[in-house]
């Protein structure tokens, strides 16, 4: 009777010493995979020109990425790891890269394209996969438009537009001005140029024509004929660096004296090695000088990277490297690398302290902060001015 009575709470309790050792053995299971996890890094993609055409923009950007990640590698516990693909200047290549970082490397987050073209062709896939991108220096206000997952360091060119318009008609005195656009850049060097065009017109000045010349293109003394004939106050080159600098050289070689005026994607050393004196005088609006640094992140930066390239920053490594403090701060602030939470950070950047001043972000993804005026002068890009919004 005895044996009897006892079996069916032997039973219950091997049963629940069963549980117990199984619940256990799940637990340990979870807490390895829990801390395998926290021990991986945190994969942050980076696609950039590194050569093709425009690739001075992708090395500069480099730079101050890796310089970035120097200063603050490690987020939530983990490591950061950088994974860099090179779009060879090209928006079929900057798409594939955007997938592979995301389905071959599985990244979190990424930083890039370095133009406007590179940025759209790679921001589409981002926002399919709703992967949070950042663009350091993409201006064309369609990166950004109707897309939840796509954000930039930089403004826009609506914002670039106006101040080049003041800077001609205000700041050079200027009521007449003539145009030569890159049309092979119709993200850019068009759609800025068309911005401009409408700008500067509401202040009271008139564009007398507009000339077209094509990336790659050496030779421009028909469009710059067209100018002569035209005999404007200024002449406008919302183009990147190559072709303006030979643009500049070709005008002062046919004697065309009146002033220059550039944007933002003609800000690289390159514009001056090429250009030399042509150049000189050379008015541009602008990301970044030095001599108007003024956070203690872009002092802190300033000092790093000068120590590690024993050169000055440049505009597009600044940028680079906002693009990444900004990414890995929302990170920071969500407390996670899923997806919809860094972007919801993002959206949440209101007084980011950047390395090109304070820096933030609209919920459309677009970044209000200020523009810098430089010019050419000694071979150097000297700091003219500050513009805020």
């Amino acid at each position: 009777m005895g044996n009897a009575v006892s079996q069916p709470n032997s039973k219950k309790n091997i049963r629940t010493m069963r549980i117990i050792v199984v619940a256990s053995f799940v637990a340990l299971i979870c807490m390895q995979s829990f801390a395998a996890t926290a021990k991986e890094p945190i994969n942050i993609g980076v696609f950039l020109p590194m050569t093709g055409s425009v690739s001075a923009f992708g090395q500069m950007e480099w730079l101050g990425i890796k310089t970035a990640h120097q200063m603050m590698g490690k987020i939530l516990g983990r490591k950061v790891k950088l994974i860099l693909e090179d779009t060879k200047s090209e928006q079929t290549e900057a798409a594939h890269a955007v997938e592979r970082l995301i389905k071959q490397h599985k990244v979190v987050g990424i930083i890039g394209g370095a133009i406007s073209g590179s940025a759209l062709a790679g921001g589409s896939i981002a926002e399919k996969n709703e992967v949070p991108l950042i663009s350091p220096s993409a201006t064309n206000p369609l990166v950004t438009r109707d897309k939840k997952y796509v954000f930039r360091a930089c403004f826009d060119d609506s914002f670039q537009s106006q101040v080049a318009a003041r800077q001609a008609r205000i700041g050079m005195d200027a009521s007449t001005a003539a145009m030569i656009v890159d049309i092979a850049q119709a993200d850019y060097s068009v759609g800025l140029g068309n911005l401009f065009l409408e700008a500067f017109g509401e202040m009271g000045g008139k564009v007398l024509v507009t000339a077209y010349i094509q990336t790659g293109d050496r030779d421009f003394r028909s469009q710059l004929s067209e100018v002569l004939e035209a005999n404007p106050d200024i002449i406008y080159m919302p183009n990147y660096y190559t072709e303006s600098a030979l643009l500049a050289k070709q005008a002062r070689d046919l004697g065309m004296k009146m002033p220059i005026l550039m944007a933002d994607g003609a800000q690289v050393p390159a514009l001056i090695e090429t250009g030399g004196k042509a150049v000189e005088g050379v008015y541009l609006t602008a990301h970044f000088n030095p001599k108007a640094v003024n956070t203690e992140l872009g002092r802190k930066f300033s000092v790093a990277f000068e120590k590690k390239y024993n050169k000055d920053v440049d505009a597009f490594s600044a940028l680079g490297a906002d693009a990444y403090f900004i990414l890995i701060e929302a990170i920071k602030r969500a407390k996670s690398t899923e997806g919809f939470k860094v972007r919801t950070a993002l959206t949440n950047t209101k007084n980011f302290k950047g390395v090109t001043g304070p820096i933030k972000i609209n919920e459309d993804g677009n970044t209000v902060k200020r523009l810098v005026i430089n010019r050419v002068k000694n071979g150097r890009f000297i700091y003219v001015t500050t513009v805020n919004p």
